[in-house]
């Protein structure tokens, strides 16, 4: 049994192993329909339950797709509508879902939560997103550098914006994949130290600043994230602290020839991300959406691998 709790915990060679199965997958199934299975099924009979605390768009859709195409079938359960929401704790979920499905996804609140039900679940168990990482959406934007003809091993990646869960796990991914980051964020809304220091201590190659145009210089892909982030309460300080940061036509410019721009979705348009950018010829924002399914496959098979 594998859970996929954050990337940082998964050798280097099973993440790279990962990346070519999403790709893999995501080739055999030219001129399949979306509902139809992949040719070997590898998860015929299993079923994935998951689990949502967060409003979800992509990680709900793509999973329950993931799970069609693999063969399987997914079910899904809303904190609000199940017992979690009248106070069943998170070990005793762990402990019935255990007995009743083959795997379970979480997106949750807090990362303790993912913790807490990894250690009393007896199958596999995927973090769908919580507060402090977002392992598959990175395995996803990873597989959409590579697709972009980006070698991920000494590529320039300039991350812009807030220091959230998604800019904690490409640190996580920075020293199995060799890329760099180039961080720029406001005093204030940087990233945490110990996650910093410990992907560094891993070999990772990171760079912080609190200047957008320095950290663009010469970056291979420019990636942000919105301001704002379900749970955050402190909108009008963050809004008029980010406001700098936006990405448009003129930051992009200072970019490398070609470089694509990505952003985890949904974007708030005008704010973090200009609507020239978003649908610009840089973009890669949508195949970075629908990568998730593929990415989802490569994990859930991986976590059934003996």
């Amino acid at each position: 049994m594998r859970h996929f709790l954050d990337l940082e915990d998964i050798p280097p060679l099973d993440l790279r192993a990962i990346l070519y199965e999403a790709h893999g997958r995501k080739k055999a199934r030219a001129g399949f329909a979306k509902g139809a299975p992949d040719a070997d099924r590898p998860l015929e009979h299993r079923v994935l339950a998951t689990i949502f605390e967060k409003n979800s768009t992509r990680t709900r859709v793509s999973f329950d797709i993931a799970m069609r195409q693999l063969g399987g079938n997914a079910l899904v359960l809303d904190a609000a509508t199940s017992q979690l929401g009248r106070g069943e704790s998170v070990a005793d979920t762990a402990r019935v879902l255990s007995r009743m499905v083959d795997a379970i996804m979480l997106r949750a609140n807090s990362h303790d939560s993912l913790l807490e039900l990894a250690k009393h679940a007896t199958v596999p168990v995927i973090n769908g997103l919580t507060d402090k990482s977002h392992p598959c959406q990175i395995l996803a934007d990873l597989m959409t550098l590579e697709e972009s003809g980006i070698t991920l091993k000494g590529a320039r990646l300039a991350w812009v914006g807030d220091g959230n869960n998604v800019l904690t796990s490409f640190m996580h991914a920075a020293p199995a994949f060799g890329f760099s980051l180039a961080v720029a964020t406001p005093r204030g809304y940087a990233p945490p130290d110990a996650v910093v220091e410990k992907a560094r201590a891993a070999g990772a190659d990171i760079t912080l600043s609190d200047d957008a145009a320095t950290a663009v210089g010469g970056a291979d892909s420019v990636i942000t994230d919105t301001w704002v982030s379900m749970g955050d309460t402190d909108v009008g300080p963050r809004m008029q602290a980010l406001g700098p940061y936006a990405v448009d036509d003129a930051l992009m410019a200072k970019a490398n020839r070609g470089a694509i721009f990505l952003h985890c979705l949904p974007a708030h348009r005008g704010e973090e991300v200009s609507d020239s950018v978003m649908d610009g010829p840089q973009s890669k924002v949508f195949d970075e959406a629908e990568n998730r399914i593929h990415a989802q496959k490569a994990v859930l098979t991986w976590c059934f691998r003996d």
